[in-house]
């Protein structure tokens, strides 16, 4: 092995350069933990970056957008359009894309990195993912695609997320009855059983929304799912890999239906569940006497509870709890949009680091009412505009797994059409396994 010789000048000046360089890397990971965001000098670069985003979400972001230019002297420009699913395959198929685009969901981000339109992030993006993002692996997971080569890679950075693990409840009508709030899926159980002896009706649950009447109970089975098996279980029932009829999955309908097919468990009975709107249903924690003691759904629901109802006096929430028996942790399922190169430069590179940078999130944090949520483990939730934003941050980075919507997942005749209608034929009294079967059929009929 040959052997490093120094003179004393030359060591002297060899320990000027490692000290200096540990200095620059300590000024950018003190840049990268707090403070003001402090990018590189970006003047007469543009990043145009295209997404869903319309009002009030656009103008938030450009609230976002004027803390990276006044740092870099970039021009960036968004553009936001309701048809944006449609118009990013025909920009990316053209040869004209974004610099950046924003998708709603993962599954548009793997069809255009199909045709060639993504740009791997790199592994130093994933690895930081990895280190700060709470339950890092299920964020790299789900900006991870095959190409149009079909070797998998990492495309998708995530920013602004939503959680769904929630069940809302008033706390005057807990502390009325002597209920506290349980931690474990074996308490919310036991929670639900003490509330029907004392005479109370535990849930209200309500599947009606239109031609979208069903998808309510698809989130429940989803949250079911992630609760009684591992996450690879998940994925493998989300792509049809494991049969929708599986004996895993039936048992997962039936722990549903325990509570939505149970008279003395739900709001009007098991027969008003699949009539009752979704908007209307959690309505009955405010009666009085109240309708029901809680209700699981996602975190925009109190956009339709009565006016003048206020966060953390008339209405609190908590975690949809996991097993205290099974070591699964604490999943979390949900939503959220992700950014993805489809044309690559320096300032867009710059851009997503800066979206990984606390301030980035801070600035839409504090936005009033912006529900902006996400990961990112390095966030002062102190800057959260609410106590509600604040807890609803804390359960997504407390999370240990983190999934999206199964449904938003599978192919539309399954997850907007038989397994929407297949929830509602089963709280309407069809077995969990003539549901099942049926569901699967629709699967085989489009492979």
């Amino acid at each position: 092995m040959q052997k490093l010789f120094l003179s004393k000048g030359g060591k002297m000046k060899f320990f000027k350069i490692i000290l200096m360089v540990a200095i620059a890397n300590l000024f950018a990971l003190s840049n990268a933990i707090s403070g003001n965001y402090k990018g590189p000098d970006l003047s007469g670069e543009k990043v145009v970056i295209s997404g869903p985003w319309l009002a009030p979400q656009d103008e938030q972001f450009r609230k976002v957008i004027k803390a990276f230019t006044d740092a870099t002297g970039a021009t960036v420009e968004y553009g936001g359009s309701d048809s944006f699913e449609q118009q990013i395959i025909i920009d990316v198929k053209a040869g004209s894309p974004p610099n950046l685009a924003i998708f709603p969901q993962p599954g548009l981000a793997a069809n255009v990195a199909a045709l060639g339109g993504l740009t791997p992030l790199g592994n130093d993006m994933k690895n930081w993912v990895l280190k700060n993002y709470a339950a890092g692996q299920s964020w790299v997971d789900l900006g991870t695609y095959p190409d149009k080569n079909g070797k998998k890679d990492f495309f998708g950075f995530f920013y602004r997320v939503n959680v769904k693990s929630l069940v809302w409840y008033s706390p005057d009508n807990f502390s009325d009855n002597g209920y506290t709030v349980p931690k474990t899926m074996e308490e919310l159980i036991s929670l639900t059983e003490k509330m029907a002896s004392d005479g109370n009706t535990p849930w209200c649950i309500g599947l009606g929304s239109g031609d979208a009447t069903g998808w309510p109970a698809t989130d429940w089975m989803e949250d079911i799912m992630l609760r009684t098996h591992k996450p690879a279980v998940y994925d493998q029932w989300v792509t049809n890999e494991m049969p929708f009829n599986d004996k895993r999955v039936i048992e997962a309908m039936d722990f549903f239906g325990s509570f939505a097919k149970n008279d003395k468990y739900v709001s009007g009975g098991s027969k008003a569940v699949a009539t009752t709107d979704f908007r209307d249903s959690p309505k009955g924690l405010f009666s009085s006497p109240p309708k029901c003691m809680m209700h699981r759904q996602a975190s925009f629901i109190p956009a339709f509870f009565p006016e003048g109802v206020k966060a953390g006096q008339d209405y609190d929430f908590f975690y949809f709890p996991s097993y205290s028996t099974k070591d699964l942790g604490n999943p979390v399922l949900g939503g959220g949009t992700l950014f993805a190169i489809t044309k690559d430069s320096k300032a867009t590179r710059e851009f997503l680091n800066y979206l990984g940078h606390p301030q980035s999130n801070e600035i839409w944090m504090a936005i009033d009412g912006s529900g902006f949520l996400n990961p990112n483990k390095l966030i002062d939730l102190s800057k959260h505009s609410s106590d509600t934003f604040r807890g609803l941050n804390q359960i997504l980075l407390n999370a240990t797994t983190f999934r999206f919507d199964g449904s938003d997942l599978m192919p539309g005749a399954i997850g907007a059409g038989s397994f929407w209608t297949g929830m509602v034929d089963y709280t309407s009294g069809k077995s969990a396994k003539e549901v099942a079967d049926k569901i699967q059929a629709s699967w085989d009929a489009i492979k």
